[in-house]
């Protein structure tokens, strides 16, 4: 029974792990944007390096759907940033391609690691900061995971009673339209029969 609870804890963190490196080329005076799904209240961090190309500059602009920046440098090369979401959205980190007129410019290779949730999180310093000890950190790491692993759940409840609520008021809508239509066709059939038989009267083919 531990052995199955301990597998399935380290499925849920597999799963939970929020790590995700990509390396791609910018090409000169041109951006690349990637985009992500967050929920409120995440911790996100990042690592980007820039491969070196004279005369051209690169600059990272990270900001959610309604064009709100968290976080922007100029002329970067290799650095880290960190932001926490406040509410849910998506978010995009763009990186920015600028190169002279006079220079004919280059692809740069960009590569990028990003973290989020528990695995964005420097437990080392906490734990010196807070004089805790190692399994104390530890300790508050499966804490910290246990509890998103519940947010999660959470989440995914909440998005299924969603889609729930979604496919009940479509089906609800498409009955009422059926009815509706069978209704009009329904009256359109009796007006026809109405209007050909004071037709077929007037002309005196029918009595």
């Amino acid at each position: 029974m531990r052995r199955s609870y301990a597998y399935g804890l380290l499925v849920m963190s597999v799963i939970l792990l929020g790590v995700d490196g990509i390396m791609f080329h910018l090409h000169p005076n041109m951006q690349k944007c990637l985009k992500e799904e967050l929920q409120v209240d995440v911790f996100v961090s990042g690592e980007y390096e820039v491969s070196d190309a004279p005369g051209q500059k690169v600059d990272y602009v990270v900001r959610d759907s309604k064009g709100h920046i968290l976080s922007q440098k100029e002329d970067v090369s290799k650095g880290k940033f960190s932001f926490v979401t406040e509410t849910y959205d998506t978010f995009e980190i763009c990186f920015i391609s600028r190169v002279p007129p006079t220079h004919r410019g280059v692809a740069q290779e960009v590569s990028l690691v990003t973290k989020r949730g528990i695995e964005a999180k420097n437990y080392e310093g906490l734990g010196e900061a807070a004089k805790l000890k190692p399994m104390e950190v530890e300790l508050k790491r499966l804490e910290d995971l246990s509890e998103a692993i519940v947010q999660d759940f959470a989440m995914m409840r909440k998005r299924e009673e969603e889609m729930r609520d979604t496919n009940e008021s479509t089906n609800s809508r498409v009955l009422y339209f059926s009815i509706f239509s069978m209704c009009c066709l329904l009256g359109l059939a009796t007006w026809q029969v109405l209007y050909l038989r004071r037709f077929f009267k007037a002309k005196k083919l029918i009595e």
